[in-house]
């Protein structure tokens, strides 16, 4: 299902990273990093992961000039179980909320849904948020950290951080100009510790879908940038597309999973980055200044995301993918 917008700008934006992004090639591009260890003065990580969503939607308004009140709804997600980390932000920021989960795709997500409040005039001002925490996800969907078990290559890291966005229906630099909701995929994967097999053909046929849709091709868009796929998940989706669809994403594709850490010194984080912040850190802190200056005209962002939980994948059952497609421009 694709969707054409007339009138949906991104308003500002807001990145806040722990160390292990901080030390990563985007490094002080963004707006507020934590040096040094991942609870960030709080008694557990849980609560590390609130105070990452709670800083970021507090620099969001501060730079967009907004107040709590200028919000109409929030938007926002992420990876603890039932939400946890957005439900506490929610409460902190006491405006009409809409808790909602695509694992690592829940950014795009919430971006169309925001859209089409905006869109449809229904509302002045959406923020949406995402977060995500390498320690409190690393302990709930794969082993415990504390266990110290090794893993494969093929492995992606969950990235820490916090980013939020606010849209709007008033004429900015950037606009969100369509998008695709995409559809589950299941490839027969089960394995938690290789999510590029598992996400790539969903980010596959969402990019085929939207390009259908939209009557394009890959060389109407300047950068296509899948969420969080990593390295291997990278080859995976650029072979599929052209052995599925006749795709070529020729020198037009990167992933953000890639982009966030530098995968020659920062060994820790494996093939790359995930988790729903993974993609909105790079959007958020280069893609869309990039869109400002226009050195970018147009982009297609597609964030992927993994939908399961420990116990089906401990049941032997598939690992079922989404992405959901977002088209960015510059209006210069």
């Amino acid at each position: 299902m694709t969707t054409k917008y007339k009138d949906v700008y991104i308003k500002d934006v807001a990145t806040v990273v722990g160390p292990y992004e901080y030390k990563g090639p985007l490094g002080k591009r963004f707006d507020k990093y934590y040096k040094k260890d991942m609870y960030f003065g709080c008694d557990s990580l849980e609560s590390a992961e609130v105070k990452l969503m709670n800083d970021s939607i507090k620099l969001v308004l501060k730079k967009s000039g907004d107040e709590k009140s200028d919000i109409d709804l929030f938007i926002a997600g992420d990876l603890q179980n039932q939400i946890t980390a957005s439900c506490y932000a929610a409460r902190d920021l006491g405006r009409p909320f809409f808790g909602i989960y695509s694992a690592c795709a829940t950014n795009t997500e919430g971006l169309i849904i925001a859209s089409n409040f905006v869109e449809n005039k229904v509302c002045d001002n959406v923020l949406v948020s995402v977060s995500s925490h390498n320690m409190v996800s690393e302990k709930q969907f794969r082993n415990p950290t504390e266990y110290g078990a090794p893993k494969p290559g093929t492995a992606t890291f969950t990235a820490t951080g916090g980013a939020s966005c606010i849209l709007t229906n008033k004429e900015g630099k950037v606009r969100i100009e369509s998008s695709t909701v995409g559809t589950p995929i299941d490839m027969a994967q089960n394995d938690p510790l290789h999510m590029g097999s598992v996400m790539a053909p969903a980010a596959a046929d969402v990019i085929n879908q939207h390009l259908s849709d939209m009557n394009r091709t890959v060389d109407d868009y300047d950068l296509i940038l899948t969420g969080d796929l990593g390295i291997y998940g990278k080859e995976i989706l650029r072979d599929y597309l052209k052995q599925e669809y006749d795709i070529d994403l020729k020198d037009k594709y990167n992933d953000c999973g890639v982009m966030l850490y530098d995968l020659d010194k920062q060994k820790d984080v494996q093939a790359g980055g995930s988790g729903p912040v993974c993609s909105a850190l790079v959007v958020y802190s280069d893609i869309i200044k990039k869109l400002i200056k226009g050195e970018l005209k147009r982009v297609l962002y597609i964030a992927t995301g993994a939908l399961f939980n420990p116990t089906m994948v401990f049941q032997k059952e598939n690992i079922v993918s989404i992405a959901h497609a977002v088209s960015l421009e510059s209006v210069l």
